[in-house]
């Protein structure tokens, strides 16, 4: 069976590419690294792929927001072409960095390029949060997830800027659409709390969204980073079983290659 297509997004500032085409590798994809100006000038095309991750990083630097460059540069020059992708239902993950990207272009929560409605902020502890937390997964319809409803995962977090925020009818909205896909998740494995089982300060402990249709997922937590059993600080201690990032990019290829 031909293996789906993967455009890996990268940009000046981008630093979790390679990490990212490695989970897809695993995962039964066939990744490409395609820089936004290829995309661009045309020498690339969106529609040439089955699926789409914005990774991890840095983009430009974060420069005035995180993600607002780029952002703003797929809404300007890109905004058909994306649109066109999310329509025909293909699968579009937003890593970190590229969660806020999703956020500031409109993709998330409402699906489409139109129209702001959430922010990720700074988070509470006015520091750069980087460990290990516990993320609870919601029982949702979002394809990234399918399978692991009420589990709970364990997943990195390394970021300066994943407070979510939204207004309060916004956020009702999303919850009752079913939008919201992973929360930090406390000791005892319901939504998190305080700091620091949330270690930013997300409104319901929000870390992962999806837009109505369940094909675009964004999250502030790398799975991209616990998809070999060695990558777990606690592989040597008990660690067992599949890394609990490999099924979200997993799902992801089988998903593509049904459409």
């Amino acid at each position: 069976m031909k293996k789906p297509r993967v455009c890996v997004l990268r940009t000046d500032g981008t630093n979790c590419d390679r990490e990212t085409a490695r989970a897809f590798d695993l995962a039964g994809g066939a990744p490409q690294m395609v820089h936004v100006n290829q995309l661009r000038t045309g020498e690339e095309k969106l529609a040439a792929y089955q699926i789409m991750v914005i990774p991890g990083g840095f983009s430009y630097g974060d420069d005035v927001h995180s993600g607002k460059v780029l952002a703003v540069e797929l809404t300007s020059f890109l905004k058909e072409q994306l649109q066109e992708f999310v329509t025909a239902g293909k699968p579009l993950l937003g890593i970190c960095n590229g969660f806020q990207v999703l956020v500031r272009t409109g993709l998330l929560p409402g699906g489409r390029t139109d129209e702001i409605s959430a922010a990720l902020m700074a988070n509470d502890s006015g520091r750069f949060e980087c460990r290990w937390i516990e993320l609870l997964v919601e029982n949702n319809h979002c394809l990234f997830t399918r399978g692991l409803a009420g589990r709970v995962l364990s997943f990195q977090a390394a970021h300066g800027e994943g407070k979510f925020f939204a207004r309060e009818d916004t956020l009702a909205a999303i919850e009752q659409a079913g939008q919201v896909v992973f929360r930090y998740a406390g000791a005892g494995g319901g939504p998190a709390g305080n700091y620091p089982d949330n270690p930013n300060g997300s409104l319901h402990a929000i870390a992962g969204i999806c837009n109505p249709g369940g094909t675009v997922l964004g999250l502030m937590p790398h799975p991209e980073r616990f998809v070999e059993r060695t990558q777990h600080p606690n592989w040597r201690r008990g660690e067992t079983g599949e890394p609990h990032g490999l099924a979200i990019f997993r799902n992801a290829v089988h998903y593509a290659r049904e459409i």
